[in-house]
């Protein structure tokens, strides 16, 4: 569990089109994360 001021982990993902993303390749900008359950699951 992160707190408050903790620097991010770098980690990656797919987007929306396949491609793989990595927290990395924003080094220096701002960066807002929106989390949030798959169509048609619980939550």
């Amino acid at each position: 569990m992160l707190n408050v001021g903790d620097q991010a982990p770098d980690f990656e993902v797919l987007d929306h089109e396949g491609n793989t993303v990595r927290l990395s390749d924003y080094s220096g900008k701002t960066v807002v994360l929106w989390f949030y359950p798959r169509a048609s699951t619980g939550g």
